[in-house]
């Protein structure tokens, strides 16, 4: 036999329970996870601007900013997407030698949790900004005709557009494409629309 003992402390009152919730959301529960999805991307674009005063030589340099972007890549890609926003993707090869595509995101519901929503402004600014930044380097070093730097910027473009894109076909839905999403959403905003306007007369 079980024996519970209730007292009145134990019991929340009205939407206590609620207020509770909202304020775990706020906080971020994964310290760590959220500083090193920050760290590599930012660092790698710091040893990438301020390079010539840190080391005279061109293979450090790029050596170092190569290493902080795989890091970057890996720690987005398979840490800190699960852990802040609850999402995950990855490619993986069936039998017939096949290449799939796998997006997925957390499910909601009674018992899960929730991701603060504090984690996933940082997760979605860090994810959203930097390749905004590596594309600007791209076309300066076109510009300023700094031709050796071209690998280096391209490969830091490419790898933030991948995690941003395998992150947004999460959010959004794996198994739809942008052009269904973007029709599905205007087609659900034009039936508001006409909804409002049919109460209003």
């Amino acid at each position: 036999m079980i024996r519970q003992d209730l007292s009145e402390d134990d019991v929340p009152m009205f939407d206590e329970d609620d207020a509770d919730t909202k304020e775990r959301r706020s906080k971020i529960k994964h310290p760590l996870a959220s500083f090193f999805h920050l760290f590599f991307r930012v660092s790698a674009i710091l040893v990438y601007l301020l390079c010539e005063l840190l080391s005279s030589s061109f293979i450090a340099c790029m050596v170092t900013i190569i290493l902080l972007l795989s890091c970057d890549f890996w720690t987005v890609k398979n840490v800190t997407g699960r852990l802040l926003v609850g999402l995950r993707w990855w490619n993986q090869v069936d039998d017939d030698g096949k290449s799939h595509w796998v997006f997925e995101s957390r499910k909601r519901g009674a018992g899960r949790k929730v991701p603060s929503s504090s984690e996933s402004r940082i997760f979605w600014l860090g994810l959203t900004v930097c390749p905004i930044v590596w594309v600007f380097f791209v076309f300066s070093t076109i510009f300023s005709f700094k031709i050796k730097w071209l690998a280096v910027v391209i490969m830091g473009a490419v790898l933030q557009w991948a995690n941003l894109y395998g992150y947004v076909r999460c959010k959004v839905g794996g198994g739809t494409n942008l052009k269904s999403m973007a029709t599905s959403y205007f087609g659900r905003q034009f039936f508001k629309q006409a909804m409002a306007t049919q109460e209003e007369s």
